[in-house]
């Protein structure tokens, strides 16, 4: 989506507010014992109450209002009657809709007191993401977003998952540009333009750079690593970013 109008800026701005109090909630929520079809209940009643929609199930009948993913788990995790356990590396992602706009937002924390390269790979996520931000302005190629990303993760000892990526947003939750890469792509000289919506997410892993697809169709999960997940949505302005879902 091209974000032209002050309507269009309101309602981005709308659902990502939303969905960011959302997240927020359930990581307040995420405690020793508690399930994650639990934190999806909240979810699902804090959307209801919000007036929004859960984007994963209303646009693809996903079986969760949320994906919340724990420690092999990466994404697209399906909530159910899985407890949390203390040191648990644990990915929310809420993404919604009101009024025709949509928002994306994800985070990767550790429950309590974890491994330290858990604490690790969450910090890096997130001073990747702030590495890719700063290349994320209309007129510059797509591809420095990722190659910012990945030169973060291999300066701290890690590296990226490829195979995930960001993407565009704004009037459904998946829609041009397809893709934003978390390394560079030299084929991918798409320059990005003003108004822009994307969902910039950085995946950083402990060592694999691929994530393979469960039996359930849904949840993304690796063998030998540990990934955190960092995401926003984002409109790009000539005066700077504006990240919806702060």
């Amino acid at each position: 989506m091209i974000a032209k109008t002050e309507e269009d800026f309101n309602g981005l701005k709308e659902i990502g507010k939303i969905v960011a109090s959302i997240r927020d909630e359930l990581v307040q929520r995420t405690i020793p014992g508690i399930t994650t079809k639990e934190l999806d209940d909240i979810a699902g009643e804090f959307l209801e109450k919000a007036g929004a929609v859960s984007a994963p199930k209303g646009e693809y009948d996903f079986p969760g209002y949320t994906c919340i993913s724990v420690n092999e788990e990466v994404a697209h995790g399906i909530p159910g009657q899985r407890v949390i356990h203390e040191g648990d590396l644990v990915n929310i992602d809420v993404s919604g809709s009101k009024n025709g706009y949509f928002a994306d937002t994800g985070i990767s924390f550790v429950v309590g007191e974890g491994e330290e390269v858990l604490t690790k790979i969450c910090d890096v996520a997130k001073k990747a993401f702030e590495a890719g931000l700063k290349n994320a302005k209309p007129g510059s190629k797509k591809s420095r977003i990722g190659k910012a990303v990945f030169q973060t993760a291999r300066e701290n000892g890690l590296t990226v998952i490829k195979n995930l990526t960001g993407h565009g947003i704004g009037r459904t939750i998946h829609e041009a540009p397809d893709h934003i890469f978390n390394y560079n792509d030299t084929w991918d000289n798409e320059l990005l333009m003003e108004g822009m919506v994307i969902a910039f997410e950085p995946f950083i892993s402990t060592l694999e750079e691929e994530v393979s697809q469960k039996e359930d169709g849904w949840t993304y999960v690796t063998e030998k690593s540990f990934v955190a997940q960092y995401e926003h949505t984002i409109i790009l302005t000539k005066d700077g970013p504006i990240i919806t879902t702060l």
